[in-house]
């Protein structure tokens, strides 16, 4: 259960331990294939039994589900898929006996083309939401406004033939841009947030937050200098431009203070943005958390990728530290819009599970909030699925150069030898890959070398460790591919070293270190040195 004494802290937030979970895939309780707000009020004693801090639900709004809720058509109701407004009550208040926080996902820079809002904005230029969108003529020969891209591909801009007039969209065409620089916009969604407040929910995670603004003459953006020397390799065409002008304006600041504002008419709440800003990622996190005035923190895309290094991981921190002087960070190394970091990061012929067990060490170390994601307790892999069972729009478009997020989706397995390793008595959603049962929750559980235990263990010395929670950070001198600092808080400092590498190897330990006590990990300190396997991480007291 989680620590109720930390949890009534006001900045609670501050060094905590999210857990995040995609509704659809957690646990089913209707027998339609589709996890739902009563499954996860089922489950919530496995997530509090982690030792984390908060649970963070992914959209289970009112949707079409064009893109798997992220596009919202009643901000202020339960699609009938997840249940009920009581149900999603009853999850608030079971997780809050448990010691819990909830937070809850905001999807405001774009919504549904099925919420009422937009549909009464295309119906005509001079109705009393024509302006909630954003709207633009068409070039003189109907090309569209700008050069601006989808990050789903193609144009983001769609023609609307009943106003004769493009609307902008960063994702789905299906998926239109509100028009923030409107204030009854604002208002509006400021509303919707109200809402949810009432109900109980402690905090936000706002999606896409450095999206909310486009610049307002509509200027095109520039190329990268990659793709003018046509030196690119990218993917996605989205990734050949510099994106100066469709995101991360400005007038965003004015937004987040008023958010934040709201936020603090209710004691003990706070908000985690997602910033996907290539190249800039930690300038505007350190923009949107810095003052007390706007976010509490956020998280970048920065330990989301494939590199799996000691030098990416310190360039980070240092990137970080460097940049944000009172604003707070959230790392992640997975989530539900990346492969699985397990299957990022285990080289060939490598263990998965050490990579597994050495993350969540790693992670728990690390100086800012945390977020997990539903299954890497387990230390499970991305799945691989057969086109036909596809649902991500992504992948259903670019395959097979692109495969979508659908792998790292798939039903969360509970019980080895159930149905569907438990999640659903019906066909799922998405396929059980036959690889993870044998990972399932009830086969860890009471496993001392399990990787659920390892997670387990990691929390909790994280937790028995203020220093780790809101200590300060000094990065080391270390060669080869170790990763060693020292968090600090008070009176306790503690020395944490990483090997990376693919062969043991051996760190010098700093003249100064003083007397070295081993709080954890399975490296020798010998004669100044300190003896690391592969993949081996070494904690220690510093007295």
């Amino acid at each position: 259960m989680s620590d109720d004494n930390a949890m009534q802290r006001p900045e609670w937030w501050r060094g905590c331990v999210i857990y995040q979970v995609y509704p659809r895939s957690f646990q089913d309780t209707t027998g339609d294939g589709s996890g739902d707000l009563k499954g996860i009020t089922s489950r919530l004693a496995h997530i509090a039994s982690l030792g984390v801090d908060a649970v963070w639900l992914s959209p289970f709004f009112k949707s079409p589900m064009a893109d798997m809720g992220y596009d919202v058509s009643d901000y202020r109701d339960v699609d009938p898929m997840f249940g009920t407004l009581a149900d999603f009550d009853a999850l608030v208040a079971e997780a809050h006996r448990l010691g819990l926080k909830v937070v809850i996902d905001q999807v405001l820079s774009h919504s549904s083309d099925k919420h009422e809002w937009f549909i009464e904005s295309r119906a005509s230029r001079d109705n009393a939401k024509a302006d909630w969108y954003v709207w633009a003529d068409a070039r003189p020969d109907g090309g569209a406004p700008n050069n601006w891209l989808s990050v789903f591909g193609g144009p983001s801009w769609e023609w609307d033939a009943t106003r004769r007039q493009y609307y902008m969209h960063n994702f789905l065409a299906s998926q239109p841009d509100l028009n923030f620089h409107n204030p009854e916009v604002q208002d509006a969604l400021l509303g919707t947030v109200r809402f949810w407040l009432e109900r109980g929910v402690d905090g936000f995670r706002l999606d896409t937050v450095n999206y909310y603004v486009h610049d307002h003459w509509l200027r095109s953006n520039p190329p990268l200098a990659s793709s003018v020397a046509g030196t690119n390799t990218e993917t996605s065409t989205y990734l050949y431009q510099e994106h100066l002008f469709d995101k991360t304006q400005p007038e965003n600041l004015h937004f987040l203070r008023r958010f934040r504002a709201l936020l603090d008419e209710y004691e003990g709440r706070a908000a985690v943005g997602e910033i996907g800003d290539e190249g800039r990622s930690l300038q505007t996190l350190a923009a949107y958390t810095s003052g007390a005035d706007k976010l509490q923190m956020s998280y970048t895309f920065d330990l989301l990728g494939s590199q799996f290094s000691a030098a990416h991981v310190r360039g980070c921190v240092e990137a970080f530290e460097n940049a944000v002087a009172d604003g707070w960070v959230c790392w992640a190394f997975s989530n539900h819009d990346v492969v699985r970091h397990v299957s990022r990061w285990t080289r060939p012929g490598g263990d998965p599970d050490a990579v597994a067990r050495f993350s969540i060490m790693l992670l728990a170390c690390l100086r800012g909030s945390i977020c997990l994601y539903q299954g890497e307790e387990l230390g499970l892999q991305e799945a691989e699925l057969a086109y036909e069972d596809l649902r991500d729009p992504v992948g259903i478009r670019f395959w097979p150069g692109v495969k979508g997020r659908d792998g790292c989706r798939t039903p969360m397995v509970w019980e080895a030898g159930a149905d569907n390793a438990g999640f659903s008595t019906a066909k799922p959603w998405l396929p059980v890959p036959a690889g993870h049962r044998a990972r399932a929750v009830d086969v860890q559980n009471g496993e001392e070398q399990s990787v659920l235990s390892a997670y387990r263990s990691a929390l909790a010395l994280r937790k028995q460790h203020p220093a780790l929670v809101g200590g300060s950070i000094r990065l080391l001198d270390a060669e080869d591919d170790v990763l060693a600092f020292i968090r600090e808080d008070g009176g306790e400092r503690l020395l944490c070293v990483f090997n990376f590498a693919g062969e043991p190897a051996t760190w010098r330990l700093p003249a100064d270190v003083g007397t070295l006590t081993a709080v954890a990990g399975s490296a020798v300190a010998e004669n100044g040195e300190l003896s690391l396997s592969v993949l081996g991480s070494f904690l220690g007291r510093l007295d």
